[in-house]
């Protein structure tokens, strides 16, 4: 019994003591996530006009890799200038000339710092954060002794939670 109890206070401290630590990243990971989910809007976005210069007489159709533009799409081309969807090129000239869409710089760091691959320096940082979360969902079967009726709810706030998610994964 005494072991139990001395795993049961250290899981609750553990839980305690990251969950205070993490405060400032899961706020960020929250408020990022909600403006993810409007990525394919204008939300919160400042559009920025851009000029950059490229090689002269460019395939217009390669020019959405050239200038690193998702989703480029070539409209159609009028003696040296092409025309593409938010800007336009000058073959004669190599300027390229077009507007983007960006979120203000603090959304932006936030939003790049949730969407981090492999590539990124601080990856390791988002698998820590992603074992830490894992970590509250195991240690939250620690923070009530199974007999109470607390815990019993608990399990069933568990089971409704669990069948949701399921229900999301398969719609």
């Amino acid at each position: 019994m005494k072991n139990s109890s001395l795993s049961s206070l250290t899981m609750r401290e553990l839980h305690r003591y990251l969950g205070f630590f993490l405060v400032g990243i899961m706020s960020v990971y929250a408020i990022s996530g909600v403006v993810l989910i409007f990525r394919d809007t204008d939300f919160l976005k400042k559009e920025k006009d851009i000029s950059k210069e490229i090689s002269l007489n460019a395939n217009p159709q390669e020019l959405g890799t050239l200038l690193g533009i998702k989703g480029y799409k070539f409209i159609k081309t009028d003696g040296n200038i092409s025309y593409f969807e938010n800007g336009q090129y000058d073959a004669s000239n190599g300027i390229a000339r077009y507007k983007v869409k960006e979120l203000p710089f603090i959304m932006d760091k936030m939003t790049h710092l949730h969407k981090a691959k492999s590539a990124d320096p601080l990856y390791f940082f988002n698998i820590f954060f992603g074992f830490s979360l894992l970590f509250f969902v195991i240690s939250s079967f620690w923070m009530f002794l199974p007999s109470t009726s607390i815990f019993k709810k608990g399990m069933y706030f568990t089971l409704a939670g669990i069948i949701l998610t399921l229900i999301l994964l398969f719609i």
